[in-house]
């Protein structure tokens, strides 16, 4: 830990002494919370080589720990230091309370054609969360999924009962905290960098994530047993610093969005299959994985738990929530066609 932070030190000073000189050759500088190859990760790529093709700008990608956690990159980017992050409202949630809506479980339909063309279409989505996101100094270029979540745990499951008294790692967020807590669990916020350690140590018991970063972040070798619980799908979120954007001129702002509606592209693209080809990576390096999808009757033990999450949202959000929550079930209802 000691060295991971000497080189975050190093690399924020870094990119301090190069601001003025990044400045005039246009070099823009993008952080995100995966690793390389990761889905943030061919996205902040497929962005940059956009960009770079079309224009005499640069972009510098800074993954992972390279800058430090999560809130430390979403905070250099509202100071400047960065023009462009990409977060989750897994963290992003403490900053915009309303970004939470997306851990509301069973909120969000579990196959991914529906998905998609929510996040396609979603006035949610599109129209009311970049004005949220501006009040915070942020320019909202694109939200997108990333995968369905998949609980890690020590041993299979198939109840809220058999989540008493497991500690099972959440982000930052208040309202996953909560979501847990309705499944039966003992939520336990930590940073993403104490995750595999805590889990190898038995601090905690489990945690959630879209199947590729189980693979990708090797949890499933401290974590074998996963379980499909179908409550919700990872998302992530695309942003720059909105002075820097507004200092932009109206070619670049559309170079801007032209790069990202390219980069989303790309990603929808490379997530289709993707977790079926994690899985199947896992189970070939590890004998002692196993998968539980739960059925339907399962799955009603959990979903009957998802009302008082629902509530707390509100508690948490007010008139501008639930006006939220409305235009999102009302958008879901446009896709599905269920009420």
């Amino acid at each position: 830990m000691k060295a991971t932070k000497l080189l975050t030190t190093a690399s924020i000073g870094a990119l301090l002494f190069g601001m003025s000189a990044a400045a005039q050759s246009a070099n823009w500088r993008y952080a995100h919370e995966e690793f390389e190859g990761d889905v943030q990760d061919v996205f902040a790529v497929a962005f940059k080589e956009y960009i770079e093709e079309n224009s005499d700008n640069t972009v510098q990608i800074y993954r992972f720990g390279e800058l430090g956690e999560s809130d430390d990159i979403m905070e250099q980017t509202q100071a400047g230091i960065l023009q462009f992050v990409n977060q989750s409202p897994g963290f992003t949630g403490s900053l915009i309370p309303e970004a939470q809506i997306f851990f509301i479980p069973y909120l969000l339909p579990t196959d991914e054609e529906s998905v998609i063309e929510f996040f396609n279409t979603s006035e949610a989505i599109n129209e009311m969360f970049p004005e949220l996101y501006a009040e915070q100094g942020l320019e909202l270029l694109k939200m997108y999924p990333e995968g369905e979540m998949v609980v890690t745990l020590d041993e299979p499951f198939t109840s809220p009962d058999d989540l008493r008294g497991k500690n099972i790692r959440t982000m930052t967020n208040p309202l996953l905290s909560e979501t847990y807590r309705a499944f039966g669990a003992t939520p336990t916020p930590l940073p993403w960098g104490e995750v595999y350690g805590g889990l190898q140590t038995g601090i905690i018991q489990g945690q959630e994530n879209p199947i590729f970063w189980i693979e990708s972040g090797g949890l499933y070798e401290v974590s074998p047993h996963l379980v499909f619980t179908g409550h919700g799908w990872f998302t992530t979120a695309m942003m720059a610093n909105q002075d820097f954007f507004d200092g932009l001129s109206e070619e670049e702002q559309q170079l801007v969005r032209d790069a990202t509606e390219a980069a989303y592209e790309h990603i929808i693209d490379h997530i289709s299959g993707l977790a079926d080809e994690s899985l199947e990576k896992i189970q070939e390096a590890s004998d002692e994985v196993t998968v539980t999808r739960l059925d339907e009757d399962q799955i009603q033990a959990f979903r009957e738990r998802a009302p008082q999450v629902e509530e707390r949202f509100i508690e948490m959000t007010g008139e501008r929530g639930q006006e939220l929550l409305e235009q999102f079930k009302a958008d879901l209802e446009a896709v599905t066609g269920e009420e």
